[in-house]
């Protein structure tokens, strides 16, 4: 398999752009993020790295990596795009507080095997999809917070 460095040149290779340091520098730091980004706090995380990159450039190279198939666009609802990491790992659903917003990743062999099933009941060949369940923590629900 090749790595994420790689497949990200590979792709701006093949799309005529450049592979320039900057982008590098935010694949490295992204990759090495766990969990859901806003390229706001992925930005925050580069500038301590390297001032010199700005805003624009890690919202524009978040794009191209979600193109190149390393980053996931995630919305949890609440309006703010996120992305993932998602090269070379498993395919995961998430279960989210509609309260506090904290997300879990879940991943469910029934789940994917009934989903399969369901495409094929109807005819579908599945090529992607993504799960979100919403639904009240069990911290919100002890603090009484889904009385909202």
């Amino acid at each position: 398999m090749k790595s994420a460095k790689e497949v990200f040149t590979i792709y701006l290779s093949r799309h005529g752009l450049k592979i320039t340091p900057q982008r590098m520098a935010i694949l490295d730091v992204f990759e090495e993020e766990d969990g859901h980004l806003t390229s706001e706090e992925l930005y925050e995380r580069i500038k301590r790295l390297d001032p010199s990159i700005g805003q624009a450039t890690v919202y524009r190279t978040l794009k191209l990596l979600a193109e190149a198939g390393l980053a996931k666009a995630v919305n949890f609802g609440d309006g703010v795009t996120r992305y993932e990491f998602c090269y070379g790992l498993t395919h995961h659903d998430h279960l989210i507080c509609e309260r506090c917003r904290r997300n879990i990743e879940v991943v469910d062999d029934d789940i994917e095997r009934l989903q399969e099933e369901l495409a094929k009941k109807h005819g579908f060949t599945l090529t992607r999809h993504k799960m979100y369940l919403y639904g009240v923590c069990p911290e919100c629900r002890d603090k009484g917070r889904d009385e909202d």
